[in-house]
């Protein structure tokens, strides 16, 4: 691979265009001093890519651009473009000839173009890597930039030696493994800040969903319970609605025949005949006797209803008190209210004043306990002491109700012995009548009793009613606990003869035990199925367990990033200690050759420094700062001159540094020859011998780089294949003119 060609136009002093064609292993640029002649290295290292202005001696990028003169306006733009023969394939594209361009314009914009194609400044810069070749490196040296290698530091002389060795894609490499690896540490602590961010939500959620998971057990249980309890309810009150029914029916067919009888029967007395005293007190004997029944059995569901209610506030008192001074969910003041509105409800549309003074005082301690609950340690105790006073009051009342069920068991007795007093009593009074009289009073007996059994069967019916709605009730409340799983209670197997043989206390017994079941369900849940929280769960529990997954990814990530890192600095250490050999190896023979004898060689030393901790204060403060060494590797010249004891480079001479300085540029260039060399004046420091010897390596280095040589050397330019002459006229234009010593030669001939 070599360069074919450079075109410049509007470059600087270019204000038109100029084409410089590199056809020999050698070609010179000459010309008077401010022709322009070192625009020309400037104009390679702008189309290379290099970004720094003071690099091109300009402070502004319109600087680069042709500003125009008395004659020639200025130019608006600028363009450089150079062109490599790729015939072998140094470039790893498929082209035989590849041409970078880069061009400016006044509005500091700039463009590259590869093969008039529009691409970046990367892609530039990782092609002619590929090949050795930068913006500034050691394959252009330009006019006072020779002698820069000897008076850099340490590590700034390292720096130029890793560019000239070819090194530099290491560093990038390193550098952008620096930053991806930075990108996957922040990464890596993003999720995993988003992973304790979200784990208390997780165990939090996941208590949720143990509650749900058991409230679901409870609905599965609540519903087997309901399908055989109202299974059994329907069965019971459809006998019983249609037993009722048929026995009213009778007994007002014989009601109707016995005030037919009793109506002949006095028309055949002639007179009327009122009922004696006994009957008459029968009769109200046996409606009290038929109250009080009534009255037994509203009490036996007064005790249900209190059994349900003190197992309530036993279960409750003896539940462990939750943490101090937690905060009151909505949710759970949600439950509260919702459950109170269903109680007060119930009692609203209740006629019994001992179940609404219950439920009253239900209300009351569940509202109490909500309170001590907000108050924190401070209501605990009252807590219980209202529940326990509550319990002792249920307790009380339970108490009551089974004296009073007593009393009224013995008030019963009572009144039905008097009932059979009565009875004997007008038994007797019956047969001391004459046939008319008892036909008349059996019938008239008869008549109160059918009328007493009617009534007693009216308030069957309304018993029977308020069953019926109770029922209805029942299958609603269930619907809200279990959902459509309660409609499921007609499917259930059951012999309506078994069922209606079993005693009503049986299924009093598994209504207490649903009624147990509700309460618990309630206090867990609320009625609430709780499929959004096991959703939201389900989705944070995947979240958790996708960063999980993305975390390991990123931490296998950076681990691998920083062994790539590691095996980077290896190799560039590697590297560069061999390719420190070979260029002393080369620096020692050319070094030999320029000052006929001595040595030289480059050495590698650790300097120590002092920097700044990370965990330093502000020295504002005046607090003192901490201090840590790091160790900085750096290159040092050493020198040795024939016949002279100067071993340091600041005792040299202005003439042997240039020397030094070009066995050392020299040496470089044949380690890691790059594609072309460019030499800016480099020789204008020697004299006619040493002239001599620059120009024998400049010959030899022509067999392994092309070589651009910017001169005022007739020893330099005779080495040359082709000579461009660089003048400016008065419009302050470079022109360009060029002499091939081959052609000349033939023509001289």
């Amino acid at each position: 691979m070599r360069v074919k060609s450079l075109e410049i136009s509007g470059f600087k002093s270019f204000a038109r265009k100029s084409i410089f064609e590199f056809d020999t292993p050698i070609s010179a640029i000459v010309g008077p001093n401010g022709s322009g002649k070192s625009n020309v290295a400037e104009a390679l290292r702008f189309v290379l890519g290099e970004q720094s202005l003071k690099s091109m001696r300009g402070k502004r990028t319109e600087d680069l651009i042709w500003n125009g003169s008395k004659s020639v306006e200025r130019q608006n733009r600028a363009k450089v473009t150079i062109t490599f023969d790729n015939r072998d394939h140094t470039f790893p594209i498929d082209y035989n000839e590849v041409a970078i361009a880069r061009e400016i314009h006044r509005d500091a914009s700039s463009e590259y173009f590869l093969n008039d194609s529009s691409v970046r400044l990367k892609d530039i810069i990782e092609l002619l890597s590929s090949v050795n070749i930068g913006a500034s490196g050691h394959h252009i040296i330009s006019q006072g930039e020779a002698d820069r290698i000897l008076n850099s530091s340490p590590r700034d002389r390292r720096e130029m030696i890793e560019d000239a060795l070819g090194l530099k894609i290491y560093h990038w490499k390193i550098a952008e493994s620096e930053r991806k690896l930075i990108k996957t540490e922040e990464n890596v602590r993003q999720s995993e800040s988003l992973r304790r961010e979200i784990a208390p939500h997780i165990k939090f959620l996941k208590k949720q969903v143990e509650k749900i998971e058991q409230a679901r057990s409870f609905r599965d249980e609540l519903a087997s319970l309901y399908n055989e309890y109202l299974k059994r309810e329907e069965i019971y009150l459809s006998y019983t609605r249609t037993t009722l029914h048929k026995e009213k029916n009778e007994l007002e067919a014989e009601l109707k025949t016995a005030e037919e009888g009793l109506a002949r029967a006095e028309s055949m007395r002639g007179v009327n005949h009122q009922d004696s005293k006994e009957s008459a007190e029968l009769l109200r004997v046996r409606g009290e006797l038929g109250n009080m029944r009534r009255e037994h059995t509203e009490l036996g569901r007064k005790q249900g209803r209190l059994e349900g209610m003190i197992e309530y506030e036993e279960r409750r008192l003896s539940a462990p008190v939750e943490s101090e001074n937690k905060m009151i969910p909505v949710e759970e003041s949600k439950n509260l209210a919702e459950n109170l509105y269903e109680e007060l409800g119930k009692a609203e549309r209740s006629e019994d004043l001992s179940y609404i003074r219950g439920v009253i005082s239900a209300v009351r301690a569940r509202v109490g306990q909500f309170l001590s609950s907000i108050r924190g340690d401070a209501g605990v105790a009252e807590r219980n002491d209202n529940a326990k006073r509550e319990l002792e009051k249920l307790r009380d009342e339970h108490s009551a109700l089974s004296k009073a069920q007593g009393e009224l068991e013995n008030s019963m007795n009572k009144l039905d012995a008097r009932a059979k007093e009565l009875e004997r009593v007008l038994e007797s009074k019956r047969a001391e009548t004459t046939d008319a009289e008892r036909i008349s009073f059996e019938l008239r007996s008869k008549k109160q009793e059918l009328t007493l059994r009617l009534s007693m069967v009216h308030d069957r019916n309304e018993y029977f009613a308020r069953e019926e709605v109770a029922f209805k009730e029942e299958i609603r409340e269930g619907g809200i606990l279990i959902g459509r799983l309660i409609q499921d209670y007609p499917n259930f197997a059951l012999d309506e003869g078994s069922a209606l043989a079993e005693p009503r206390s049986e299924q009093e017994a598994r209504r207490k035990k649903i009624e147990r079941l509700k309460i618990r369900l309630e206090d867990i849940m609320g009625g609430d199925a709780g499929s959004d929280v096991v959703k939201e769960y389900e989705e944070t529990v995947a979240r958790d367990e996708f960063l999980a997954k993305e975390l390991e990814d990123l931490k296998s990530s950076a681990e691998s990033l920083r062994k790539l890192m590691q095996e980077l600095n290896e190799t560039l250490d590697g590297q560069f200690k061999e390719g420190i050999l070979k260029i002393n190896k080369q620096f020692s023979e050319f070094f030999t050759l320029m000052f006929g004898g001595g040595s030289a060689s480059l050495q590698v030393f650790y300097e120590k420094k002092k920097k700044r901790s990370d965990t330093d204060l502000n020295l504002e403060e005046g607090i003192p700062t901490e201090e840590e060494e790091e160790a900085e590797e750096g290159i040092e010249v050493a020198i040795s001159l024939p016949h002279k004891k100067i071993r340091g480079l600041q005792m040299l001479s202005g003439g042997e540094r240039a020397l030094t300085s070009i066995a050392l540029l020299f040496a470089m260039s044949q380690v890691n020859p790059p594609p072309f060399l460019v030499l800016d004046e480099t020789d204008a420091a020697l004299d006619e011998a040493n002239s001599k010897k620059y120009g024998d390596m400049v010959q030899n280095l022509s067999k392994y780089s092309q070589l651009i040589v910017i001169t005022h050397n007739r020893e330099t330019m005779s080495r040359a294949g082709v000579i461009y002459g660089i003048t400016m006229s008065a419009d302050a234009i470079s022109k360009l003119l060029s002499i091939k010593f081959e052609e000349a030669t033939q023509i001289a001939k």
